[in-house]
């Protein structure tokens, strides 16, 4: 009963009744129920957090071979999250969860030995587990698309989260609505493929999708006619499983050339649903789609040839076709091209690429999900519930988490952690995203280095990761930060060249860095101005006229504030 009310459930109020009935069934003894109501306490489901009481739930589940809460204890554990910090326990933990079943170990032993933490690197153990993962979400998309699920960069908004085009504001989805209600067919379109998978933060609603649908059908909009076959072809709640239905959309969406409805006929005599099987016609209707440029016709067509349905096995044209859909991030074809990499099928062998593909399409887990729940936490200002599931989500490999995790955690307004273990933390998980190419993270780690935030201070290692933030992701704050060390030789050799050369390209690069350059250069300049004066003036008679023992250790933080004053005085009698 708690299962089907979480699932049916809209309400913040039907969700608690589950959760109410999850107690129960625990209290009874119900292993389920118990591993339902450790989650809960653990990621602060309705405000219930307790990680202590979590972790004794946990305790008692894995001793009865449990393997979610033996990858939860693994998870606690690697972070030192109310036990004690050891990674080696944490390896055992996921370990024994990955044999008993979990999916979620297995795809945190995967990105361990894929990235070498705490373990050997080893590309082929990782293809191994990551392969394991990847067949499951396969499995589920062969019956289903799934529900694409939106990553808000935390780093990108942190004055104003509502404001992301991630997540869709309830004001402008009631402006949408008005606009849909108004005759406004692409809104009407665009509305009812929100709710047919659940997008932009707005639950999955058939109802709502289908009447959309219906409404831009009526108007002679192609893609609502496709996306009605779709409806009726996969079958729902508010549109039931009819093939003769579908075929009927299809077919009028077709007749208008929409690639979605050429696909759709394709998929109903490929599959011979309402039709007779006919590859030679289903061939036909994935041609004429996949050159309109639709992702799932590609995949279809790569299907065929690499299945030998209906045509003869041509591993060139399936890579062909796989890569092309795999471009637009069709699931399955990033599947299939892991596969091909994987087995050396119709293509040279890469463990990596194999491995880099797979890691893609576990990404597409249900576990995703928590993404949204944590986003929703953190805007509402719960803190802990919030970084407790991108924690795990880091742990799994998911780079936006992990960079997401590690601003929390430099805010230091979490309580699951000692303070002074927040900053080495965030560094770590800084370093883990800016391996998978993060750029704002590699500049944190230079900036973790260059002011000595959970490591000593470094200034050598600072300009390293500075330089490959400002090479590698061409990042105008690297550029910023290596030109200011260049101009003051810390940790590298003093150029005041190349100072003036990256501070320049810092403003070329964004145009956010127009005016601290402008600022930056003008101190250089007048400080390069001064000096070159008092050097040839007075080298040996005004020897203690040296800016840095008369004005102190940020002096040039004053000859800013100088050339500021003078920039305002200039300005207001101008003016006047």
């Amino acid at each position: 009963m708690g299962n089907k009310m979480l699932q049916e459930s809209k309400s913040q109020k039907q969700k608690t009744e589950a959760y109410i009935l999850f107690a129960r069934a625990a209290d009874m003894g119900n292993l389920k129920a118990m591993e339902k109501m450790a989650d809960a306490l653990l990621f602060g489901s309705f405000g219930m957090q307790n990680i202590t009481a979590a972790i004794r739930l946990y305790e008692s589940l894995a001793k009865e071979g449990s393997h979610k809460a033996q990858n939860a204890l693994g998870f606690l554990s690697s972070y030192g999250i109310g036990m004690e910090y050891d990674q080696a326990k944490a390896l055992i933990y996921y370990t024994f969860g990955s044999a008993g079943g979990s999916m979620m170990s297995q795809m945190i032993l995967g990105y361990r030995y894929l990235s070498g933490i705490n373990v050997l690197q080893n590309c082929e153990v990782a293809l191994n587990h990551y392969k394991k993962v990847a067949d499951y979400i396969a499995d589920k998309l062969e019956k289903s698309e799934g529900i694409p699920v939106e990553k808000v960069r935390l780093t990108e908004r942190p004055e104003n989260l509502s404001s992301n085009s991630e997540i869709l504001d309830w004001d402008i989805y009631q402006y949408y609505k008005f606009l849909a209600e108004r005759g406004d067919v692409q809104i009407q379109v665009s509305l009812g493929q929100l709710h047919l998978i659940g997008r932009k933060g707005l639950d999955q609603d058939y109802y709502k999708a289908l009447y959309y649908f219906l409404k831009a059908a009526k108007a002679g909009n192609a893609n609502a006619m496709a996306f009605i076959g779709k409806m009726y072809l996969e079958g729902n709640i508010a549109a039931p499983q009819s093939n003769a239905t579908a075929f009927k959309y299809f077919s009028m969406a077709a007749s208008k050339g929409n690639a979605i409805g050429l696909h759709g006929l394709g998929l109903l005599y490929f599959h011979g649903k309402g039709v007779p099987v006919n590859y030679g016609e289903a061939l036909k209707y994935f041609q004429k789609a996949a050159e309109k440029g639709w992702p799932n016709a590609q995949f279809q067509l790569g299907f065929m040839y690499y299945s030998g349905s209906g045509v003869w096995k041509d591993y060139k044209l399936a890579f062909k076709y796989f890569y092309l859909a795999s471009q637009s991030g069709q699931p399955l074809a990033i599947y299939y091209l892991a596969e091909m990499y994987a087995t050396g099928t119709g293509v040279l062998r890469s463990c990596r690429t194999a491995v880099e593909l797979y890691k893609g399409v576990c990404e597409l887990g249900h576990w995703a999900e928590k993404f949204l729940t944590a986003y929703f936490a953190y805007k509402d200002g719960d803190v802990d519930s919030s970084l407790i599931q991108y924690a795990l989500l880091a742990e799994m490999g998911y780079e936006v988490a992990q960079s997401n995790s590690a601003f929390i955690l430099e805010s230091k307004k979490a309580k699951i952690l000692e303070k002074e273990k927040m900053y080495p933390m965030a560094l770590l998980l800084w370093n883990r995203a800016a391996i998978q190419g993060n750029a704002f993270a590699r500049v944190k780690i230079g900036d973790y280095h260059y002011y000595g935030y959970g490591t000593k201070k470094d200034y050598e290692t600072a300009a390293t990761h500075y330089s490959i933030a400002a090479d590698k992701h061409h990042s105008a704050q690297a550029m910023f930060n290596l030109a200011y060390m260049y101009e003051h030789g810390l940790g590298i050799a003093k150029d005041l060249h190349l100072a003036r050369r990256l501070y320049d390209m810092a403003a070329q690069t964004s145009p956010d860095a127009h005016i601290p350059v402008f600022f930056a250069l003008m101190k250089l300049e007048t400080v390069h101005l001064l000096q070159d004066i008092l050097f040839f003036n007075f080298t040996m008679r005004w020897k203690w006229l040296k800016v840095d023992s008369t004005v102190g250790q940020y002096w040039d933080l004053f000859v800013i504030g100088l050339i500021v004053t003078m920039l305002i005085f200039l300005l207001t009698n101008r003016h006047r």
